[in-house]
């Protein structure tokens, strides 16, 4: 028997016309320098993406030619989501924060046409610009002075000038909902960054799963604060299940301080965001030291990147009302993957414990963990392997780059390690690199870090293995304390000692002003090892 279902393709441009229509009365508001809001209905975000489109078609954008976005989280960056995958081209947003020589590699390597940079940047961007070998026209927002990216043999083009007299309607084509819609590049910790082809099938689903009460459980009634980055895995898919669901999409542009962040959730009252732990722990230092502020319009926040600190849910969620709510995933996995929602049959001491998890796998991604050998470990919460999952919005390969290592059999060898439990809740334990293996037992890197972190004088923690005659490898514990407070290794390892197994416990501390941390702002261990080896770093031990 056959089925008898229209064959409707998934695509970008079904959830950008549902948006613009079903949904045309909700809103992008954007945060601007002077502290004011832009506010645009989602219609009117689709009549300037019908602009855009013939924009790009009259720079050359024919086919599936990359367009590469360099831009913050506003306005002209949802435009560029919607235009561009819709119009049959491919989206690439460029990390604002990546060393030049690595922007440079991801452009030249998706082979970048056109970039729509934010005139803020033009200064960053400018260094960059005259090293791209594929980019022939550069489009700036703002309004601003662009002579420094002139003379380079680039079609150098504002914005506002670059949509005017286009009509507010285009004819989207019919696209096969397998072809291309994003790219994005993973952050390159070790060697040059991969990049991630995201096919519109693949975002369709996952912008499904994200909506679904399971994961995050975006509504109508919903506003979505949009913190993590849009070049970040496409800003956890939040953009597209605002469209999907008719909620407002708050946009914060370039103010992601603690500060202009709070003050701006005061003032626009979003019930969801989206960021990185760091994210929440300075808004937490900041609502400490001015109580005025309200943020608990904020029902659920979104956080991911690493690992969530238990006492920084139970502070923020006891003390200004926001739950947050840790997911997992990687630029690989689209990237919401696992999403820790405890169970209603969860006892109190349960219900934290599993908030503290990376969460269980959402509807449509599998997950295993596989010890050294390849076999497939049991869910009893002990055994410990790395973490394998696959799925329709996982990728199958990396964009013009063998990596047959990554991938076994259908699933994406993760590099996490870690365990699951019978009720499928994954625990994360470390990154496979990340690893410390003392006299022959493991230590979690992780678990130590939550744990020093959570003293009510420590600000956050990083640590890392370093050599030791002995038991071969040791951790260090790198530790920032908080403004106007003290700590001595004395103390820390006596707050540890009754939580941790004895050969845990770090003899080796160093206390340092901040944790390195990569372009999303995870910690980035192997600068503190580079430190550590070349003796950059003052350690204690105890």
């Amino acid at each position: 028997m056959q089925s008898t279902m229209m064959d409707s393709q998934l695509t970008t441009t079904a959830v950008m016309r549902h948006g613009a229509t079903v949904h045309g009365a909700s809103r992008v508001r954007t945060l601007l320098p002077d502290g004011s809001v832009r506010v645009s209905t989602y219609a009117e975000v689709a009549a300037r993406a019908a602009q855009l489109a013939h924009a790009l078609r009259g720079v050359g954008v024919t086919g599936d030619q990359r367009v590469g976005t360099f831009l913050w989280n506003n306005q002209e960056h949802v435009e560029a989501y919607c235009a561009v995958p819709s119009m049959g081209a491919v989206l690439h947003t460029l990390n604002l924060r990546l060393a030049a020589e690595q922007l440079v590699y991801i452009a030249d390597h998706a082979e970048d046409q056109v970039v729509i940079i934010d005139g803020s940047l033009v200064p960053l961007f400018a260094p960059v610009l005259p090293q791209l070998s594929t980019v022939h026209t550069v489009v700036v927002t703002g309004g601003v002075d662009r002579s420094p990216l002139e003379g380079h043999g680039k079609t150098v083009l504002d914005y506002e000038e670059f949509l005017s007299g286009h009509p507010t309607t285009f004819d989207w084509p019919e696209l096969d909902e397998r072809a291309a819609a994003f790219m994005c590049y993973t952050s390159g910790t070790t060697g040059n960054p991969k990049g991630v082809v995201y096919s519109h099938r693949s975002t369709y689903l996952h912008s499904m799963a994200v909506l679904a009460k399971g994961a995050l459980g975006i509504d109508a009634d919903d506003s979505v604060l949009a913190i993590v980055p849009q070049f970040h895995a496409n800003a956890w898919g939040l953009i597209y299940a605002a469209l999907m669901a008719g909620a407002d999409l708050v946009m914060p542009d370039r103010f992601l301080q603690a500060e202009p962040l709070v003050k701006f959730i005061d003032q626009e009252k979003p019930t969801m965001a989206g960021a990185v732990p760091t994210i929440w722990n300075d808004v937490l230092q900041f609502l400490e030291a001015n109580p005025s502020y309200d943020i608990s319009s904020l029902k659920m926040v979104a956080c991911g990147g690493s690992a969530v600190p238990r006492h920084l849910m139970e502070v923020l969620e006891q003390r200004h009302g926001v739950r947050i709510i840790q997911a997992w995933g990687m630029t690989e996995t689209s990237p919401v993957a696992a999403v820790a929602r405890p169970p209603a049959s969860a006892t109190d001491e349960e219900h934290w414990t599993l908030r503290a998890t990376a969460g269980r796998p959402v509807c449509g991604v599998e997950a295993r963990i596989v010890d050294d050998e390849g076999g497939v470990l049991p869910n009893d919460g002990d055994s410990v392997g790395e973490l394998q999952v696959r799925g329709p919005w996982i990728t199958a390969a990396y964009y013009r780059d063998n990596d047959p290592g990554k991938f076994e059999d259908g699933w994406l060898r993760t590099g996490d390690v870690g365990k699951m439990d019978a009720r499928h809740f994954i625990t994360l334990t470390d990154r496979a690199k990340d690893v410390i293996k003392s006299g022959g037992e493991w230590i979690s890197s992780v678990d130590l870090e939550l744990l020093i972190a959570s003293h009510p004088d420590v600000l956050e923690a990083a640590v890392i293995g370093v050599p030791d005659e002995r038991w071969q490898e040791r951790p260090l514990a790198a530790v920032v304390v908080k403004e106007g407070h003290e700590v001595t290794p004395a103390q820390l390892r006596d707050f540890l000692a009754d939580k941790v197994a004895k050969w845990w416990l770090p003899e080796r501390w160093t206390f340092i002003d901040q944790v390195p941390r990569t372009s999303v702002g995870k910690f980035d261990k192997k600068v503190l090892r580079a430190q550590h080896s070349d003796g950059g770093l003052d350690v204690v031990e105890s």
